[in-house]
């Protein structure tokens, strides 16, 4: 089977970083090679660039600024971490990825959404999710949950950007409905984790069909013909 790229998005609280390491320790278990990542950072140099944009202090930054960082981290988290991963046929399950800077910088800034995607489909090399699990849970109890120790520089952004970026995934579940996994997460850790899995075994068991499917393929067409 080849590589598979699943990504986590979510508000903030939404519980992504737990259910990730569910995943992560299910998908070990099954006897998976599994790398678990998250954005901003995932890099030494992607972790100095976290420090930047989460800072409070940097109230002033612009928001082309906020994009290129947020861009410049994810185009050195693939070309060291992700893609090399994938080339092993690892599992890689990264707590946010591109819609992150959709919704947050495009629905939450105002910016322009092509604009964004350009810019990241270029620092990606157009790499790809098979598979995105939102995690949906309402605006307030997720910031409640998220600031109750400390609040980094988004995190203080007003309610009304929080409801800005949770509007933006709902319409890129909308506009996305393959790749997108919506997933109520108000309940039980345990029975997210468990609806989780289901889709992630069909996501599984369709790859290794395809890859069974070219395996056959390849031998046949190498197969010298008698005669």
């Amino acid at each position: 089977m080849a590589g598979v790229f699943i990504t986590l998005e979510g508000v903030e609280g939404s519980g992504k970083s737990t259910q990730m390491k569910f995943l992560a320790d299910y998908l070990r278990g099954r006897g998976y090679r599994v790398l678990i990542t998250r954005e901003p950072g995932g890099t030494q140099i992607g972790d100095k660039i976290r420090d930047i944009l989460l800072n409070p202090e940097f109230k002033e930054m612009d928001y082309r600024t906020e994009v290129l960082l947020y861009a410049a981290g994810r185009a050195q988290h693939v070309s060291q971490v992700i893609k090399p991963a994938l080339k092993l046929k690892k599992i890689v399950i990264c707590d946010r990825y591109i819609d992150s800077s959709l919704v947050y910088q495009g629905f939450g800034r105002g910016l322009t959404l092509e604009d964004i995607l350009n810019i990241n489909k270029w620092a990606t090399q157009d790499l790809e999710p098979d598979l995105t699990i939102l995690l949906y849970i309402p605006v307030e109890e997720g910031l409640r949950r998220a600031t109750e120790v400390y609040a980094d520089r988004i995190e203080r952004e007003g309610i009304e950007f929080h409801r800005k970026v949770h509007e933006g995934y709902r319409e890129l579940a909308r506009k996305f409905p393959k790749r997108y996994y919506v997933v109520e997460a108000l309940g039980d850790p345990k029975e997210i984790h468990r609806e989780i899995v289901k889709r992630v075994e069909t996501l599984l068991k369709t790859k290794k069909r395809i890859g069974l499917k070219w395996y056959l393929l390849l031998t046949r067409w190498l197969t010298p013909r008698s005669g």
